[in-house]
């Protein structure tokens, strides 16, 4: 046993899909420790869960990128008397561009958060998990059922998540511990402009959905004890979809649609 009290890990909680799972798990009774780069936004959002009336979540500086964040965090969260009872891995980013032309240190980068950083804490907080009953959330992507010409890359970090997920939820279910992997959509959030979307939108807009309902459905199925969560109803029938469809036109498709998030090229 151990006399830590169990919070709720978030990653990447400074904006987004991150910030609104950190709404969700507030509302439902969870402490949080929220982690991020951007201390400012950290603070602001545990200032406002806190005036809601959550217990004001522990705030963590973190750049995931590098390899001792998994230390950082823990022994901040002992100074805090806590451990995780849930890890949610939100922290990611992609580029849309040939992986050829992209920039080769921003891409290895992607791999170091989006892959070595989630699985880092995917694993490094499985006993005190187990002890909490609680759970791992990992943040996919729908880009994780098929190839992506045009963010190459970031496709592939988002495939490994989906399959080492899967791994995991049926790996740990034996120590009590729920694994999910929550697979959006587009969702309007500062993800596309940073990975060089052009006119900084995730189309098409049929299948986007909001980061709160991303994160309220993200929640309850990790609570239902499922393994891949998808939502939206047409994005689950196109999931199911892309595997039934050749593999080479699956590829095509998936070029064409990449070919139109690039911005224009400059002459």
């Amino acid at each position: 046993m151990s006399n830590l009290r169990p919070v709720t890990v978030i990653t990447g909680a400074s904006a987004g899909i991150g910030t609104a799972l950190a709404r969700v798990f507030a509302l439902h009774g969870h402490e949080l420790a929220l982690v991020a780069r951007r201390g400012d936004r950290l603070n602001a959002l545990a200032g406002e869960l806190a005036a809601s009336g959550a217990r004001r979540p522990i705030v963590i500086i973190a750049d995931l990128i590098k390899p001792d964040a998994a230390r950082v965090i823990s022994e901040v969260l002992a100074a805090h008397g806590a451990e995780p009872q849930y890890v949610v891995n939100n922290a990611a980013f992609g580029l849309v561009g040939s992986a050829s032309s992209l920039d080769r240190d921003k891409q290895l980068q992607m791999i170091d958060l989006n892959v070595r950083g989630l699985t880092e804490l995917s694993l490094a907080f499985v006993d005190s998990l187990a002890r909490h009953r609680g759970g791992l959330l990992n943040v996919g992507s729908m880009a994780g059922f098929l190839p992506g010409p045009g963010m190459a890359v970031y496709y592939a970090t988002k495939a490994y998540v989906l399959s080492v997920t899967e791994a995991l939820h049926n790996e740990l279910k034996p120590r009590g511990i729920r694994v999910a992997v929550l697979c959006p959509g587009p969702v309007p959030t500062e993800f596309a402009a940073r990975a060089g979307v052009s006119g900084g939108t995730l189309k098409p807009s049929i299948l986007t959905k909001s980061a709160d309902e991303v994160a309220e459905a993200g929640y309850r199925g990790l609570m239902a004890g499922r393994r891949i969560i998808v939502p939206g109803f047409l994005n689950k029938v196109i999931t199911v979809l892309i595997r039934l469809f050749p593999r080479g036109l699956i590829l095509r498709i998936a070029e064409v649609r990449q070919a139109r998030r690039r911005p224009a090229q400059r002459t």
